[in-house]
């Protein structure tokens, strides 16, 4: 079993930071990670409806200070950043389906990062096929073999009961990661808790 579950959607910018940082802690200490694609939207439909409700209702002052984090965790990342592309929220149904079409695959990392980059970097609409072609081209996926695969009903159902996993196990939005399976953190902020409960774990292990 993977030191770290990292339940993420690809839609979301903390989940960027958060694999961002999870590949150094790879680097670093050689964390094992098992990356576990679910819909932060359906999430955010069962148990956590004040996501949406804030967006309809933003409080101005918090939302301001919202983008001045977003972007002051892009520049400490050295990530490149739009603070909310054209297209936000984002369906982000077919590159989720995509990432559990390659779960245990060597492609599903570089296909992760490629997405994050073409959304929150270039202002790519990843809902739309051209874009998605293009991400497949880019990290060596067959487009046609990919978007043919996320149509069977077992990747259907893979997303969905990932999703709902995430919600039976407490979670509340992406990221959310786990470390020896019940210990749960949830946000990008929350990383150097994740490290040290690995450092812990292997100490008591």
């Amino acid at each position: 079993m993977a030191e770290v579950e990292c339940f993420f959607d690809l839609s979301s910018p903390w989940t960027y930071f958060a694999v961002h940082s999870l590949h150094e802690m790879q680097k670093e200490i050689g964390v094992t990670v098992d990356w576990r694609p679910h819909l932060v939207g359906g999430v955010f439909n069962a148990v956590n409806p004040s996501v949406h409700n804030s967006r309809e209702k933003p409080v101005i002052p918090k939302q301001a200070y919202g983008k001045k984090d977003q972007m002051d965790w892009a520049r400490f990342l050295g990530i490149r950043m739009h603070y909310r592309p054209t297209v936000f929220p984002v369906n982000s149904v077919k590159v989720m389906r995509i990432c559990c079409l390659l779960e245990g695959s060597d492609k599903l990392v570089p296909f992760m990062m490629a997405t994050f980059e073409a959304y929150w970097g270039d202002d790519k609409d990843i809902s739309q096929v051209p874009v998605i072609a293009e991400i497949c081209e880019k990290v060596g996926l067959d487009p046609k073999a990919m978007l043919e695969g996320i149509e069977q009903q077992s990747v259907k159902d893979k997303l969905r009961n990932n999703t709902q996993e995430l919600i039976d196990r407490g979670g509340f939005g992406s990221p959310t990661m786990f470390v020896g399976g019940d210990d749960m953190y949830f946000g990008n902020d929350r990383m150097p808790l994740v490290k040290d409960a690995v450092l812990r774990r292997r100490q008591n292990d």
